[in-house]
């Protein structure tokens, strides 16, 4: 019953904390009104602006910033034992990752739904814009790579995955169509969408589809281009069109996968589910220092500045009331947060247990040794998604749900998530080139390139990631060897977010601006650690790829901060559009 006492004590917390500190931060910081008019109302053009109801647009932000980080990062750092993967996905997420999401969604809506990047030019100084814009890109380029070849493995992993990811497009489309075109009730449709999905899962038992190989290309390098493609056709697409609708869907996937998983737990408790990890393992085989790297590992589910990058890109473009800000920013964060908890809890402990009526399968600290024997055990990423999916097959199979089942049911979800955001980040990344190229700022020239319209913008976003992800052969294992890049440069760039949030707070009286600079300053020293040790592992192996952009990384870093730290100590310009902060 310990599992079941840590998994309530974490949802009450973060219950908890939605109504104090979110209250607090949306109240007394940032002052919500609904009296300041958002982006979404005042630019409203069907595309890209549009006006959203809090449910929709709440599912639509939360499938966007979650993908597979909450899985992947804590299915790792558990290595170093559920103790501190558990307290940092907790307290991160509460102090840090849900200030920072919502801070970026606030400071967006009150800028004419900019980008982090062109904010922290105003208020920082103008010096940052190109070098924020910098970090941001090699962030999103990174992410592009990696998340077409966490597709790509796990469609190859589980063929049974593959119809139900893919029907998932027209019912998409089905929905977005009923509810913007026809003003269909959104219960009814949303029930017959959710349910004609779950019909597909099962359907996916009986037609697995394999990718064969082709000629020399692998089936994960077919994948890849595949939903690259995929992701031209869906980021260039009014997103009422499908990537709104899907993402909406997928956030009722995400409560049908939480709800399960909860009873899971619960029933399962009073069949022996107990954590079979270490409480803590400092020095697990092959593995990096606990500290700093628990706090690199673990970005979405604790704090990711993947997040600022979609709060400040897409979300603020459609949140249609600024008082929505705390229930999608904040709120989403928290969810992310208990995601992270059940992750963390099926790695450690429903791993370990044998799926109901199966009497020959390996359990218990056995079985979790198999998958986190040393660091590089843990770090493939077929280990790091099968030990998620089967702890909750093996979990959701004391509900009567068959294990087969619970693998397809854990393996849709793992994939529709990736596949929201792949195609947010391809969107994301043709705004940073449009705007990298002077396309979308106020008073920019008519004059259009082919790389500032939308097609030519995401074709170089996703060629330059698709180059990336090929980069050590067709298979596209150069990306997974990216991912401790990613990490990196992701927590880096949650860190330069929050300096900027403190120097917008700092122009009120007060010490407003301590809720955002003492996660920054805190983010600051993890990952400054953390990146020093990663270039002088880089140079001593001889990887020049990943330590010259892990230098940059370093330099735009120690540059950000400058600036930031200078810029909290001088006068910095007005606020656009907010009364209530002058």
């Amino acid at each position: 019953m310990d599992v079941v006492l840590i998994m309530v004590l974490a949802f009450v917390g973060y219950i908890i904390a939605y109504k104090l500190y979110g209250e607090f931060i949306g109240k007394k910081i940032f002052q919500l009104s609904d009296k300041n008019k958002t982006p979404a109302e005042e630019f409203e053009d069907g595309i890209d602006y549009v006006p959203t109801k809090k449910g929709i647009i709440f599912g639509h932000h939360f499938t966007s910033i979650a993908g597979t980080g909450p899985i992947v990062g804590p299915a790792i750092a558990v290595i170093w034992g559920w103790v501190p993967a558990m307290i940092w996905v907790f307290v991160g997420s509460i102090v840090m990752g849900a200030v920072h999401d919502f801070s970026a969604l606030v400071m967006s809506l009150r800028n004419q739904g900019k980008s982090i990047s062109e904010i922290s030019a105003q208020y920082v100084s103008k010096r940052i814009r190109y070098v924020f814009f910098l970090i941001v890109f090699i962030e999103l380029w990174l992410f592009l790579a990696i998340l077409g070849m966490i597709i790509a493995v796990i469609f190859h992993m589980y063929p049974q995955a593959v119809l139900p990811v893919w029907i998932e497009i027209p019912i998409a489309i089905i929905l977005g169509r009923a509810i913007y075109k026809r003003n269909a009730n959104v219960t009814k449709v949303t029930f017959v969408a959710v349910l004609t999905m779950y019909v597909f899962v099962v359907l996916g038992h009986w037609v697995p589809l394999d990718m064969p190989v082709i000629g020399s290309m692998p089936a994960t390098g077919t994948w890849t281009i595949i939903l690259f493609i995929y992701a031209f056709i869906a980021s260039t697409l009014p997103v009422t069109t499908l990537l709104q609708p899907r993402d909406y869907i997928n956030a009722w996937q995400l409560f049908v996968a939480m709800a399960l998983l909860i009873l899971g737990v619960v029933v399962a408790s009073f069949s022996g589910l107990h954590f079979v990890a270490p409480a803590v393992q400092a020095t697990p085989e092959g593995a990096p220092t606990l500290w700093p790297f628990l706090f690199i590992t673990i970005a979405c589910g604790a704090i990711s500045g993947f997040h600022a990058v979609v709060a400040s890109g897409t979300t603020a473009k459609q949140v249609a009331r600024e008082e929505d800000a705390k229930f999608v920013g904040y709120g989403s964060m928290l969810m992310e947060g208990a995601l992270s908890v059940l992750v963390i809890i099926a790695t450690t402990a429903g791993i370990g247990l044998a799926a109901r009526g199966d009497t020959t399968a390996l359990t218990g600290i056995a079985k979790w040794t198999e998958h986190y024997a040393s660091w590089s055990t843990a770090a493939g990423l077929g280990a790091k998604v099968s030990a998620f999916v089967e702890g909750s097959a093996n979990m959701i199979s004391y509900l009567g749900i068959p294990q087969y089942l619970g693998l397809i049911i854990m393996g849709v979800f793992v994939a529709s998530f990736a596949g929201t955001s792949l195609d947010t980040t391809a969107r994301l990344q043709r705004y940073v080139i449009q705007e990298l190229l002077g396309a979308n700022r106020v008073g920019a020239s008519e004059k259009k390139t082919f790389f500032t319209n939308k097609y030519g913008a995401t074709i170089l976003a996703l060629l330059t990631a698709l180059i990336l992800a090929f980069s050590t052969g067709v298979g596209g294992t150069g990306a997974l060897a990216l991912w401790p890049l990613f990490g990196a440069n992701n927590q880096a760039l949650a860190a330069l977010a929050l300096f900027t949030a403190s120097v917008y707070l700092k122009q009120s009286k007060g010490t407003k601006y301590l809720v955002t600079f003492i996660p920054a300053c805190f983010m600051m020293f993890m990952t400054t650690w953390a990146l020093i040790s990663n270039e002088i592992t880089y140079f001593a192996t001889g990887k020049v790829l990943l330590g010259s952009i892990n230098l940059i990384i370093i330099l735009i870093v120690v540059f950000v901060a400058f600036e930031s730290f200078k810029a909290l100590f001088r006068k910095v310009g007005k606020v656009i559009q907010e009364p209530s902060m002058a």
